[in-house]
């Protein structure tokens, strides 16, 4: 178990320069936009635009905070993506976002075509959840609080904390003293 603090993460320029990624974790670990596996990160998205072009690469965005925005994909209607809603489109496609009630703060999961395949899901823990890992799979604590024990650890996790979990993993359990909800992102 690999553990992720949201003190930790770094912050970057968008590929197109026009705001602020905080990446959460990537795959391998020195890769840079154009030659990753897989990536996770934060957005901030203060104005209306374009999103960056990543050839071969394949997208997943939720929002973490804010009302929404609606997303346009090479020409197609715009999909409104709410807080209850998961979205997958092409990165190598033209992607533009419209704000539906101002600034958000979004999840962005990307895996190389061909290479890596991706599912994200939420997941609402009240008290507790226990999880069999069969594949890679992080977990990023989206709200409340958890702890994460396996047959050798056990960890707190706050707000926007994440781990990384492998195969190799024991199963894991989720407990909580109140409510939190967990995004799990299965990469194979």
């Amino acid at each position: 178990m690999k553990v992720l603090r949201a003190a930790d993460y770094k912050t970057m320029p968008w590929k197109n320069g026009m705001g602020s990624t905080t990446e959460i974790a990537i795959s391998p670990a020195e890769a840079k936009l154009d030659d990753f596996d897989w990536r996770v990160s934060m957005a901030q998205v203060a104005s209306d635009g374009p999103f960056s072009l990543f050839a071969g690469i394949d997208r997943t965005l939720l929002v973490l905070e804010g009302n929404g925005i609606d997303l346009r994909v090479a020409g197609s209607p715009p999909v409104r993506i709410d807080p209850e809603m998961i979205h997958s489109f092409p990165g190598d496609q033209p992607t533009s976002a419209t704000l539906v009630d101002g600034m958000i703060v979004d999840l962005n999961v990307m895996t190389r075509r061909n290479t890596v395949l991706h599912d994200v899901k939420r997941i609402k823990l009240a008290r507790h959840l226990d999880f069999i890992v069969s594949t890679q799979t992080i977990f990023l604590v989206e709200q409340g609080e958890i702890e994460v024990v396996d047959l050798a650890t056990m960890v707190q996790l706050g707000a926007r904390d994440a781990i990384i979990v492998d195969e190799t993993t024991p199963n894991l359990t989720f407990n909580t003293s109140g409510s939190a909800q967990v995004i799990a992102i299965q990469l194979r």
